[in-house]
């Protein structure tokens, strides 16, 4: 599989599915799966068990399942919605993401 353009840290909005036109930050990607763990979609029920040695209650607790990466598109803050992106030469060589639409730099740091 090649490498996927998402990486940790993006904002990403998903384009189907039950979570369609939700926004999120992405907590992991895998790579060889082509998949991505985003905060606050696809929320999965997971049902714990009380263990007393550990302190636990137990009942019913949610937490994000992994979505597949072709039903994510990075979110540009200008156009306010999911955008291609090129891949861009900056002056001192290194790579950037950029926004097709309007140029804007999508990386997470920045």
């Amino acid at each position: 599989m090649s490498v996927p353009f998402i990486r940790k840290n993006d904002q990403v909005i998903v384009r189907q599915g039950k979570d369609k036109g939700k926004t999120g930050k992405v907590l992991s990607v895998d790579p060889d799966k082509g998949r991505a763990l985003v905060e606050g979609v696809a929320m999965a029920k997971h049902f714990i068990r009380p263990d007393r040695s550990k302190n636990v209650q137990g009942g019913i607790m949610e937490k994000e399942s992994r979505i597949p990466l072709s039903r994510l598109m990075l979110f540009c803050p200008d156009c306010a919605e999911g955008v291609r992106i090129r891949s861009k030469k900056l002056q001192d060589g290194t790579r950037t993401r950029v926004c097709v639409k309007c140029g804007t730099v999508l990386e997470p740091g920045k």
